[in-house]
């Protein structure tokens, strides 16, 4: 993988990761992410993969149900954010993957193997936004009413 700031100002930064053959996304985005102490970011991302293994979650089960596709694939798109959740940097990423037939799957990235590359610009915000459990769904959502600085330092409720 190698990456580079492209722009910082006032708090936002801009990135450029591109990953290489065999680098798997979630977990090198994560190594990332905690490295450069992101918190409140989005990222986008465009590559091809050799297999991946996406999820639907399912609500009446509360169970994410996964999908392995084990061939050579297009990403056709990828969106996630970096949020906080136990004082860690939290990925969660969506694919839409196209296969060779021009059929498209897609869902909850859970894992992946790059090839034979893939690039992910990545914004962080100034602000870092946090997970929190949700009974109902048994997730952990987003509380934008929760936020603060990089992970490892104090939370803070917004006002207003």
């Amino acid at each position: 993988m190698k990456s580079t700031l492209l722009h910082e100002s006032d708090g936002l930064r801009t990135f450029v990761m591109v990953l290489a053959q065999g680098d798997e996304p979630i977990s090198t985005v994560t190594t990332f992410a905690v490295e450069h102490r992101l918190g409140g970011s989005h990222f986008t991302a465009i590559g091809a993969l050799s297999s991946a293994v996406v999820a639907y979650f399912e609500w009446s089960s509360k169970r994410y149900q996964h999908i392995a596709i084990e061939e050579q694939v297009e990403v056709l798109s990828m969106i996630g954010d970096i949020t906080i959740r136990r004082d860690k940097p939290n990925v969660h990423a969506h694919v839409v993957l196209g296969k060779a037939d021009a059929t498209a799957h897609g869902g909850h990235l859970i894992r992946a193997s790059v090839r034979p590359t893939l690039e992910i610009i990545i914004t962080e915000a100034p602000r870092h936004l946090h997970r929190v459990f949700d009974a109902e769904s048994g997730l952990a959502l987003i509380d934008p009413g929760l936020w603060g600085p990089p992970p490892g330092g104090p939370n803070q409720r917004q006002s207003g």
